[in-house]
């Protein structure tokens, strides 16, 4: 029992510092060519903090563990709105851009909506996680043309990753060693992480449902805590926002979309009648 807690802890070590390693790499890199930190503000910083979830539910899928790659992704999204904007929140009281509300705020819902529907009938095909991945990529291209008209505003909300994408560091190894490492990190995190939750639910008589919606799912939320934190610190309540609002949308459209494209998911009843409906209305 020791040996799978150290194992767990790693895999969140692994996690963690996988996605710091990767985003800082991947956005010097693409800087190196000269790319507009507004863009790699909007893709590479702004999903990269979610790789911790991509990774853990492709690896569930692929180990067949539907369950923990479903209640991951539901975990994560709730634990988003509850714990760290509630958390940002007591820290400083957030103002939140009318735009956030207008704009992302009825793709959180539609998409939320839309995944409920897809689950009805017990599983999430291959096709549905097609429909969901082109989801993704019209939202980024919807994302960038709202980048284009608001790149001045855009690019000082994100000063904040400036030792990320500022830093234009003409070792372009160095960079290339920091995506691998990362990825590595990652991968092997979410493999510790998968295997020692797996392990938890058989030993403590628990479903893996259970544990993707809490321990995986707060342990995976970390990047996002992490970056909110910071963003309300420094005054920068849409950073807070925007951060949690893009992290639920990438969750569903783009984690479950290659999870279910690499391997269908099973469904589980007690989310269509308990956790998807908190996600919806939370």
């Amino acid at each position: 029992m020791l040996l799978q807690i150290i194992l767990f802890i790693a895999g969140l070590a692994g996690l963690y510092f996988g996605a710091e390693w990767l985003v800082k790499g991947a956005s010097r890199f693409a800087s190196s060519f000269n790319i507009k930190p507004v863009v790699i503000g909007l893709t590479i910083v702004a999903f990269g903090t979610s790789t911790p979830e991509l990774v853990t539910s492709v690896i569930a899928s692929i180990k067949h563990s539907s369950d923990i790659a479903m209640g991951n992704v539901i975990g994560s999204n709730i634990a988003n709105i509850g714990l760290i904007l509630g958390l940002s929140a007591v820290v400083r009281p957030l103002k939140i851009d009318m735009k956030l509300i207008y704009r992302e705020m009825p793709i959180v819902v539609g998409i939320s909506m839309l995944l409920y529907f897809m689950g009805w009938n017990g599983a999430l095909s291959r096709l549905e996680g097609s429909i969901l991945l082109i989801g993704i990529l019209a939202y980024t291209c919807y994302v960038y043309r709202i980048a284009l008209r608001e790149s001045r505003t855009i690019e000082q909300e994100y000063e904040e990753f400036e030792e990320f994408i500022a830093a234009r560091d003409k070792n372009i190894f160095k960079d290339i060693v920091f995506i691998v490492i990362g990825l590595g990190a990652l991968v092997g995190g979410a493999h510790l992480l998968v295997h020692s939750a797996i392990y938890f639910a058989r030993v403590m008589g628990i479903s893996e449902l259970v544990i993707g919606l809490t321990v995986i799912a707060v342990g995976t939320s970390i990047p996002e805590l992490a970056t909110s934190m910071v963003a309300a610190i420094r005054k920068e309540s849409d950073i807070s926002v925007g951060n949690v609002l893009g992290s639920n949308i990438f969750n569903i459209l783009a984690v479950l979309g290659i999870a279910a494209i690499i391997q269908p998911l099973r469904v589980n009843s007690a989310s269509l009648r308990v956790d998807m409906p908190v996600m919806l209305f939370f």
